[in-house]
């Protein structure tokens, strides 16, 4: 019996980042088109971002053109590891613009970057021996902004400690909780699982403690679609402003997490998010049968 001929499936070109430890695959669309999300860019997030059978990473972030008549120079869309949209990832989006960089869609300085959670103005300096130093306009984070109370599950766990939602284009329960002090990786998906049950689109978890050190926050995080990752962008000004508002922290705050450090420093109410972006490699990925990809 003759042996079978392996098919050649096409491929699509993927450059990995990461942003203190979140690790992006960035896709980037180089014909200056804009190319709209479709379920598609799901099925490459989820083979593409398997950390056994694909290159792994914790999202996909499609990079290209914006609208025409959407005031931004570049369009982000965010396709977390298991396929669900994330509206907005402040390590991701710093990953995002590296790429951009990288592959001469835009120049080093301010740059206006549609994202699912809204407008933000990225400034990027020229990478160094594969880094970049970034720093993001996040907005303003809006506290309380979900109309139901914290489950008795989560109350159960962090007793009278306090616990705050928040909302910086996406969603966050942030919780006055050392990370030394709570099984996140039970913790976490049980917080997720409730709000997912009340029919929002999932939450992502940040457990909070201020550190020794002043002007410092210790932090870990669940993030939706993911689990447990080293750092989250979104996160760390979420905490930040909730810890601003506990009197635990001032208008410039370093977030500690497993993945390294992030600066949140605030102008009023407007958060900016300060970090890097780290060049890993690039990849030639087979697509998964049947699917077709633009770009």
């Amino acid at each position: 019996m003759p042996a079978a001929v392996p098919t050649v499936r096409p491929t699509v070109r993927l450059a990995k980042y990461h942003g203190l430890g979140n690790d992006f695959l960035v896709m980037v669309v180089a014909d200056g088109s804009a190319v709209p999300d479709d379920v598609a860019h799901a099925e490459l997030a989820r083979a593409s971002c398997d950390r056994h059978r694909g290159i792994g990473a914790d999202g996909l972030l499609v990079c290209s053109a914006a609208e025409a008549d959407s005031g931004a120079d570049l369009r982000m869309k965010l396709r977390n590891a298991d396929g669900s949209l994330a509206e907005m990832s402040g390590n991701g989006i710093r990953c995002f613009i590296h790429a951009a960089l990288d592959a001469g869609l835009v120049p080093p300085g301010p740059v206006r970057v549609l994202t699912d959670g809204g407008l933000r103005t990225v400034e990027a300096f020229p990478p160094v021996d594969g880094v970049a130093y970034v720093e993001v306009s996040m907005g303003t984070a809006t506290l309380d902004p979900i109309e139901i109370e914290i489950p008795a599950s989560v109350r159960a766990v962090i007793g009278e400690r306090r616990a705050t939602t928040v909302d910086v284009g996406n969603p966050h329960i942030v919780v006055e909780a050392h990370p030394s002090t709570i099984d996140l990786a039970t913790f976490g998906p049980a917080v997720e699982a409730w709000y997912l049950g009340t029919g929002l689109h999932g939450i992502n978890v940040e457990v909070i403690g201020r550190s020794a050190e002043e002007g410092v926050l210790d932090m870990a995080v669940w993030e939706r679609g993911v689990g447990i990752t080293q750092a989250c962008g979104t996160g760390a000004v979420a905490s930040a402003s909730v810890a601003r508002s506990w009197g635990l922290a001032g208008d410039r705050t370093r977030v500690m997490q497993p993945g390294g450090d992030a600066v949140v420093v605030f102008d009023g109410d407007e958060a900016r998010l300060i970090g890097t972006s780290q060049f890993i490699c690039t990849s030639e990925f087979a697509l998964p049968s049947g699917v077709s990809i633009h770009g």
